[in-house]
């Protein structure tokens, strides 16, 4: 049951609702504008904030729902559960159903950050606004959130295993924001609200 939960979980994070909503609203492929993610930013970027607060609620859930359904499958086994919000952004980041072609996951780990611990959820959200809001670098604002992220669920001596698989997703988001590292330490990240215009 837990290999299976695994497997149920990346395909449910495969689910690209940026793709889904980019094509039903414009009858575009995202990755094609903007940034070329599949994600919520990319989404405001190229069609406002109506799909991209959309795009980011639904992606955020996704990792709620695999790790509410490893949870029943696996009744209650915690690194199966963790595990899941893990295979989640994975499906996430390389989903089967669009080519392997995704997004960074960051959406996906809020969700996954919620089921961890609401409290650390919370105070790593904040942390992360205040940072995008005072910088205006969403990149930045993610990169500072799944860090602080496994340091919260330490404090507040979360399961050991939601612990370590938080570091994993700060790794991941680390490498997928490999470019926006280099762009933020050249200072050629772009900005919030910068870059393209919402189409019409």
């Amino acid at each position: 049951m837990v290999f299976l939960s695994l497997v149920i979980s990346y395909l449910i994070g495969s689910i690209s609702f940026s793709y889904l909503i980019a094509k039903k609203i414009a009858g575009i492929d995202i990755r094609s504008h903007g940034s070329g993610n599949a994600g919520a930013t990319n989404t405001l970027r190229v069609l406002g904030k109506g799909p991209a607060i959309l795009v980011l609620l639904l992606d955020a859930l996704k990792g709620l729902a695999a790790m509410g359904l490893a949870h029943w499958l696996t009744d209650g086994h915690a690194l199966a559960y963790a595990l899941s919000g893990l295979f989640a952004i994975i499906g996430h980041n390389w989903p089967i159903f669009f080519g392997f072609r995704g997004g960074k996951g960051i959406a996906t780990t809020v969700g996954v950050a919620l089921g961890f611990s609401p409290l650390a959820f919370l105070i790593s959200v904040v942390i992360t606004v205040l940072i995008i809001a005072v910088t205006r670098y969403v990149s930045l604002g993610s990169l500072v959130l799944v860090t602080v992220l496994p340091i919260f669920l330490f404090v507040l001596g979360k399961d050991p295993a939601f612990i370590w698989v938080s570091v994993v997703l700060a790794l991941f988001a680390y490498v997928r924001h490999y470019s926006n590292i280099r762009n933020l330490l050249s200072g050629r990240e772009r900005k919030l609200g910068e870059g393209s215009r919402p189409l019409k």
